[in-house]
């Protein structure tokens, strides 16, 4: 046998029983060699790549993305690229390709494509890169993980209104003045008040977050100015959270929750810079910058008289409006993005993104949760999603099926008389969003409620008024 032979036959070995994929097309875009190598990575038959044009194959490339085509039409040559993908199987890919111009007689005719998979090494290289990061952590910031410290940078979104929000947020952190934020339930109003702490000069100062609205208000003025030993029964010597966080920031969480005697109280401290202990005598200089947020609009709260117009004239020095998700649905794919990096660490997963018809549903749907309400939709979806699968789909909302389901916005504005005087115009239209919210909500008042931001009694108020059985 020639030497040849023996040539021709072991490059045929080494092409079909090596673990190097191997892709080759001619000047005419066919492809002229598809090893078993490369079949294994793609999850296509040999047979049904071989003599046929490689943009029927691949549908998804075209001349421009195509490294095969590019490097046939420029003759240069594309070296060690490294390349993530899912295959037909659905298996995420990383390979190391090298692409080569095949030249004859100083003519190109075709390109070679030389593959090695490395998504083993490459998962355990992230495996060892995660735990060095985790042995780098030092002892300080382990003492530190009972507070998620936060600040600006952090906050998620490229909505103008969010932006403006943070700007104003910004310039907040730089001021000893108090800050009033507006936010609805699960907008963000805590990441706002953690990053005006942590991005101003009190950054090195104690954070301290107190909910008003879960604390009786007996417990919660002991809890604000402390307690004096012989103050009352059981009394001892222990400083309140203004105290505390002396030098540092103190957020006040539903401020329009806390009874009005004791904002005449937080109302005197904020003025005057002292706070006297419950049951003492002593007044404590205490300097504290307040942030308070509320999630309800504050001027409805002061018409409500729920919040004093003092307190609430002292407290607005600089006023943050959080705009709600529905007003931001521009940042839902960021967001999604966001959360799914920060669940594929915690849950140990490997999910890339969510399918554009689950984004479409998200478009559709009001977001009464707001950012929290999407980022638990997000986690529960990826507890649910199997470990060969990389792409969120509507089956894997089990626990959010009111998300999916939720059918696209109508007009308010389509099919109102024009005639109409305004009062009228502005009563056709909150009667119209109050039938569509029961329709959502399967006729359940406290659901309807929940979801429009207005108390249960109010919406019955409504009903009653436009006679909406």
């Amino acid at each position: 046998m020639k030497k040849k032979d023996y040539n021709e036959i072991i490059l045929q070995n080494i092409l079909q029983h090596g673990d190097i994929g191997i892709h080759a097309i001619d000047n005419n875009k066919k492809t002229i060699v598809y090893n078993g190598a490369m079949s294994k990575l793609e999850g296509l038959k040999e047979e049904t790549v071989i003599n046929r044009d490689l943009l029927e194959i691949f549908p998804s490339l075209d001349e421009e993305s195509s490294t095969l085509i590019n490097v046939m039409r420029t003759g240069q040559s594309i070296i060690n690229r490294t390349q993530t993908y899912l295959n037909l199987k659905g298996q995420k890919i990383v390979t190391v390709n090298s692409t080569l111009p095949l030249i004859h007689k100083g003519k190109i005719v075709g390109a070679l494509e030389i593959a090695k998979n490395v998504t083993h090494i490459k998962k355990l290289s992230d495996q060892l890169i995660d735990l060095q990061n985790e042995l780098n952590t030092n002892n300080k910031e382990k003492q530190n993980k009972t507070i998620k410290k936060y600040k600006f940078k952090d906050i998620i979104g490229n909505n103008k209104k969010l932006k403006k929000a943070i700007e104003v947020g910004r310039r907040g952190s730089k001021s000893t003045s108090s800050v009033l934020i507006y936010g609805e339930t699960g907008s963000g109003k805590e990441l706002f008040a953690q990053s005006i702490h942590y991005d101003g000069p009190r950054k090195n100062k104690p954070f301290i977050a107190q909910n008003c609205a879960a604390i009786p208000d007996s417990l919660l003025e002991g809890i604000l100015f402390g307690t004096e030993k012989g103050g009352f029964t059981g009394a001892v010597d222990r400083p309140g959270i203004f105290e505390q966080a002396n030098g540092g920031t103190l957020m006040l969480d539903e401020i329009n929750s806390m009874t009005l005697s004791l904002q005449a109280k937080l109302l005197r401290v904020l003025q005057e810079g002292y706070i006297r202990r419950v049951g003492g005598i002593k007044d404590i200089p205490i300097d504290v910058k307040i942030i308070a947020t509320t999630n309800e609009d504050p001027v409805e709260s002061v018409k409500k008289g729920a919040l004093r117009k003092d307190l609430y004239y002292r407290l607005n020095v600089i006023y943050i409006a959080i705009p709600p998700l529905k007003e931001r649905l521009d940042d839902i794919p960021i967001l999604c993005e966001h959360f799914i990096k920060k669940y594929n660490k915690e849950l140990d997963k490997d999910i890339w993104l969510v399918s554009e018809e689950v984004l479409s549903c998200f478009q559709n749907y009001s977001w009464p949760g707001n950012v929290r309400e999407l980022e638990n939709a997000i986690e529960s979806a990826m507890n649910y999603i199997s470990e060969d699968e990389h792409v969120l789909k509507k089956e894997h909302f089990i626990s959010n099926r009111h998300i999916i389901d939720s059918k696209p916005k109508t007009n308010l504005f389509k099919k109102i008389d024009e005639g109409k005087a305004l009062p009228e115009l502005i009563e056709d239209i909150e009667k119209k969003i109050i039938i569509q919210g029961l329709t959502k909500n399967n006729n359940n008042i406290s659901h309807t409620a929940r979801e429009l931001g207005i108390k249960r009694q109010t919406l019955q108020h409504k009903l009653k008024k436009y006679d909406i059985s």
